[in-house]
């Protein structure tokens, strides 16, 4: 991968030696070159190939730092104890029902009337 590269880079820079010694060349040209044809394409081309290496270190990383909060979760957690209490957030276990016998009428189920 990185040889082709290197003979792109070399090809580029024959060219802006070319660019900046002709007679009709300049420096600014072959500086221009350089940059639009070597330096611009090849860190493109360089970062596109780079990126399945990258997301693989980024899953890889994901993936440590979740094996370590289980292994802390699982170390300071006490035996026989549910890491969440049931029924803890508060809310009817069912749909609202009235309860017979009280002031309001009741709630009408889905779609019909009361």
């Amino acid at each position: 991968m990185y040889l082709i590269v290197i003979a792109w880079m070399y090809v580029v820079l024959m060219m802006s030696i070319a660019e900046a010694t002709n007679t009709t060349g300049t420096v600014l040209g072959a500086l221009m070159t350089f940059l639009l044809y070597g330096l611009g394409p090849v860190t493109l081309v360089i970062y596109l190939m780079r990126a399945p290496a990258r997301n693989k270190a980024i899953k890889k990383r994901n993936a440590e730092a979740l094996a370590q909060h289980i292994a802390l979760t699982v170390q300071h957690a006490p035996l026989g104890t549910p890491s969440v209490e049931p029924d803890a957030g508060g809310h009817a276990p069912g749909g609202a029902q009235a309860i017979p016998g009280s002031a309001g009428a009741g709630i009408a189920p889905v779609g019909k009337k009361p």
